[in-house]
């Protein structure tokens, strides 16, 4: 029963308490609150991995976007130097062909003038046989 007087009792309740609450604090607090702190340090030392890990993620996307973009560069220049080469040997031969389709040209067309020159020629020697044939046949007489 409790009673407004106070008497030893109390102080027995009191020593009582803080000697449990000791007790519990060695037995039961601390080793809860160690595990807590280790369960802390843990998770702090996982979140710095994570970060550190993203840190090395993102400077490794960086370093392969530049390394692409020098890729790419260097792609486009070389294809800018085949693309002139090509054009170069392009240039080359069409000046053959044109070379070859002139002389050609000559060639053809001094045979067409000899060939024209002989036929003038043949045409000539017969040109007297030829006229008086037409000659008869217009006047419907033997000359």
């Amino acid at each position: 029963m409790i009673t407004v007087i106070p008497d030893i009792s109390l102080v027995y309740q009191m020593i009582n308490f803080l000697v449990l609450l000791f007790v519990l604090n060695l037995v039961l607090y601390k080793p809860i609150r160690n595990v807590l702190l280790e369960r802390k340090a843990r998770v702090d030392g996982l979140e710095d991995g994570v970060e550190k890990a993203s840190a090395d993620l993102d400077s490794q996307k960086n370093s392969y976007k530049e390394g692409l973009k020098e890729a790419r560069s260097k792609g486009l220049k070389e294809k800018e130097a085949f693309v002139e080469a090509a054009s170069k040997e392009e240039k080359e031969i069409i000046d053959q062909i044109n070379k070859k389709a002139q002389a050609n040209f000559a060639q053809i067309k001094e045979q067409v003038a000899s060939e024209t020159e002989q036929a003038r020629k043949a045409l000539e020697g017969e040109v007297e046989a030829y006229a008086k044939a037409i000659g008869e046949k217009i006047l419907g007489r033997a000359c």
